[in-house]
């Protein structure tokens, strides 16, 4: 088995909101991994007093147990669990109503001996390495969609006929992508918040199995450094428009 995972904040100014880990567990032949991209709230009130990193900590954490030590419930159960553990963390304190409340882009995928089961939610992307070589990626493309159709994203988040990130609702599980492969079709997998998947996405250095052989050759910091590079050479967004000039980005490579 090979794990390799690397994330950096797009600003060391300020905690980095993406979380990835991998889990073990002791029985051993399977695992578990999650990938989340916390969700910058424009400045000014979230509604909550302990920001986007600490949610996505706490929520990536639960996340994580749940799908390694919870075989018996499906990668949907995991999310909406971990998501109702993290509300009632902090629906004390904070408003979890509040539509900025802190929320994140999801992918969780799990195998055991059998089949590896997979979850994604908004716009991270999973990567599945089959036994051909082909390289299928596992996207929610709702967001893609609505920019295609000229659409404002803001009033369309976590609204029917949107996009969907996981916030308080635990409901908001069954809008996911979910699916599985036999675990003898699956070669290795890779995981990336859209701040690494900017080298694909948005600088187009490559296509998603250049993108694949990279992590596999140079593993996930090679492709976070050339995804930094790419943003250097751009300071502006002249050549390529962007939200952030830096975002926080973050990869997992694993071959189970």
């Amino acid at each position: 088995m090979r794990i390799e995972l690397a994330t950096a904040p797009g600003d060391h100014a300020y905690p980095n909101e993406d979380y990835v880990s991998v889990a073990l567990p002791a029985s051993g032949g399977g695992g578990a991994l999650v990938v989340l991209d916390g969700v910058t709230p424009p400045e000014g009130d979230d509604g909550c007093v302990h920001g986007v990193s600490w949610f996505t900590a706490r929520l990536g954490g639960s996340l994580l147990e749940l799908s390694g030590s919870r075989r018996d419930m499906p990668l949907t159960s995991c999310l909406s669990e971990a998501i109702a553990r993290t509300a009632a963390s902090h629906g004390s304190t904070c408003d979890l109503s509040h539509p900025l409340t802190p929320q994140a882009t999801a992918v969780a995928a799990r195998w055991d001996a059998d089949r590896i089961e997979y979850l994604v939610l908004s716009d991270s992307v999973l990567l599945v390495e089959l036994i051909h070589d082909r390289v299928t990626p596992l996207l929610d493309d709702r967001i893609d969609r609505l920019r295609a159709e000229g659409r404002r994203l803001a009033p369309l988040r976590n609204a029917e006929g949107g996009f969907f990130t996981a916030a308080a609702d635990p409901g908001v599980s069954g809008k996911a992508v979910t699916g599985e492969f036999r675990r003898d079709e699956v070669r290795a997998m890779a995981a990336l918040t859209d701040g690494a998947s900017r080298w694909v996405e948005l600088f187009g250095e490559g296509d998603w199995t250049e993108c694949f052989a990279l992590l596999r050759k140079e593993g996930p910091q090679a492709l976070i450094d050339r995804v930094r590079a790419a943003e250097h050479a751009d300071p502006d967004g002249t050549a390529f428009p962007r939200g952030k000039t830096h975002d926080d980005a973050a990869a997992i490579f694993v071959e189970p």
